[in-house]
């Protein structure tokens, strides 16, 4: 990928020129070292411009229906005259790390809506449901005028509360008639939700997401309360119909309405700053160990040693921050 001229870019970008965006977005992605330092620069110039909008997270189980809901949800907000940027994280592979990056074509509406963007992006190997460089992208969508970024995660249902460390407002999306609703996720995620809204409420599917609806209900009860004097509600929703959508957005204008006179919302933005600043600590960690031959070569004896039995991971991970401290 060329360098591109940052002062033309970053204009385009304020102009809300998308496929500035998107080249944007792919500078701040890539692992090279020039391409780490103008990202960097781009950011800086980005930063001033951007904080102004509505971050949402959207989670739940795989199959709930994510980029339907987000689908149906982004269309009402730009019918209301919003500028909607939809991050959609896509679980990678494994074995090859490749991805389907299939979102757009499950968004039919956002995708041809003028006023949505739609970037799809590979989990890769960050845990938490997040691609590394979602914060990120995110600077960058803001700058370039979107007033509400929505962050689709991957669905991992066990380990993606990494959202909640980049988000203003966290929705959970949860099914009905699936088993035991209560034990189909972790409390912590529960717990992190500003609202759960049971999806797929339609025809037969009905009365079970009531009951279930019911049951979440009892359930938020014996959680702590919410630090910013919130109480998490549990919707019904259609995605496929469109039910219950605009109940959702009011909920969620509710929530900002009681955060930001309160300072909650001011606090969780500090907290999300934070939260990145720690994550690209790891982050470059994880660089040093590739930049410097003689700490990838002990790294990888290390890591033959470990598979072999001949030095224990705790061990030898301390071994190598040792030289790693060197």
């Amino acid at each position: 990928m060329k360098l591109p001229n940052l002062a033309d870019l970053f204009a385009k970008l304020q102009k809300g020129d998308r496929a500035a965006l998107a080249r944007a977005i792919t500078l701040v992605e890539s692992r090279a070292p020039q391409h780490q330092e103008a990202a960097a620069d781009l950011l800086n110039l980005a930063m001033p411009t951007s904080g102004n909008s509505l971050r949402i997270g959207i989670t739940g189980v795989p199959g709930v229906g994510k980029s339907t809901f987000i689908d149906s949800f982004g269309s009402l907000l730009t019918k209301e005259g919003h500028k909607v940027a939809v991050l959609a994280i896509d679980p990678s592979s494994g074995r090859t790390g490749g991805s389907i990056l299939g979102d757009k074509t499950r968004m039919e509406s956002l995708s041809q809506d003028l006023n949505a963007f739609i970037r799809p992006t590979a989990a890769g190997s960050t845990l938490g449901g997040v691609a590394r460089n979602s914060w990120e992208a995110m600077i960058l969508c803001e700058a370039a005028g979107y007033d509400i970024i929505l962050i689709e995660t991957v669905g991992v249902g066990q380990s993606e509360t990494a959202v909640y460390g980049m988000v203003d407002f966290f929705l959970l999306l949860m099914l009905a008639g699936a088993g035991d609703e209560l034990q189909g996720i972790k409390r912590g995620i529960m717990e992190m939700a500003d609202l759960l809204v049971i999806n797929k409420a339609e025809g037969d599917n009905l009365p079970k997401a009531k009951i279930a609806a019911a049951d979440y209900r009892n359930a938020l009860h014996l959680f702590p309360a919410h630090p910013g004097q919130w109480t998490p509600e549990v919707l019904l929703a259609s995605a496929l119909q469109n039910e219950g959508i605009a109940e959702v957005w009011q909920t969620i204008k509710r929530y900002t309405d009681l955060t930001r006179p309160n300072g909650y919302f001011v606090q969780r933005r500090q907290e999300q700053a934070v939260v990145q600043f720690k994550e690209h600590i790891h982050y470059q960690l994880e660089l040093a160990r590739t930049a410097r031959p003689e700490l990838l070569t002990f790294y990888q004896e290390l890591e033959t040693a470990v598979a072999s039995g001949k030095r224990n991971p705790f061990e030898a991970a301390l071994a190598f921050a040792g030289r790693l401290l060197m």
